[in-house]
């Protein structure tokens, strides 16, 4: 992924208004983000919201930024999930159902679309083994890394385009 600015952020939120886009907090550490290259895409939380959560991706060589509201719902510690993009397992509420708004007039009449993913949004770091999960969090598979990775691109590609349809 490319490096992002704070305006590139603003500007490629595609689920949300203008305003709403020019008020949402940014990632507290964007100025010292340095691992752009092992980053799918960028995803924080909204520390004083915590049901709603961000993510830009690239899309064509373009940000595509995504509001997400996450589930209230809580599981217990012995419960596991598993991320529809990363296949991460969490226990807990380390994996919450997300939703995003549609963009365009679908969104507008409410419309949304929803996916499984780590609550933490650091999909690409697990994928990568530059943060490990929980014990059991990463099974052992027999793609490449980098097959691992494609797989992630994917299924975000996959949850972008049923954004537009």
């Amino acid at each position: 992924m490319n490096p992002l600015t704070e305006r590139d952020i603003r500007t490629s939120f595609v689920n949300c208004s203008k305003g709403e886009a020019k008020r949402l907090p940014l990632p507290k550490d964007l100025a010292e983000i340095d691992h752009w290259d092992d980053l799918d895409f960028l995803g924080w939380c909204d520390l004083s919201a915590p049901a709603r959560s961000y993510l830009v991706a690239e899309r064509e060589g373009v940000p595509v930024g995504v509001t997400l509201r996450s589930s209230a719902t809580t599981r217990g510690f012995l419960r596991r999930s598993m991320c529809s993009l990363c296949l991460t397992t969490h226990p807990g509420s380390g994996v919450a159902l997300m939703s995003a708004r549609k963009a365009g007039p679908a969104g507008r009449d409410g419309n949304s679309v929803g996916l499984y993913l780590c609550t933490d949004l650091d999909c690409p770091l697990y994928v990568r083994g530059k943060k490990q999960p929980a014990p059991g969090g990463r099974m052992e598979e027999t793609l490449t890394v980098e097959q691992q990775i494609d797989r992630t691109r994917v299924n975000l590609d996959a949850f972008l385009d049923r954004l537009f349809v």
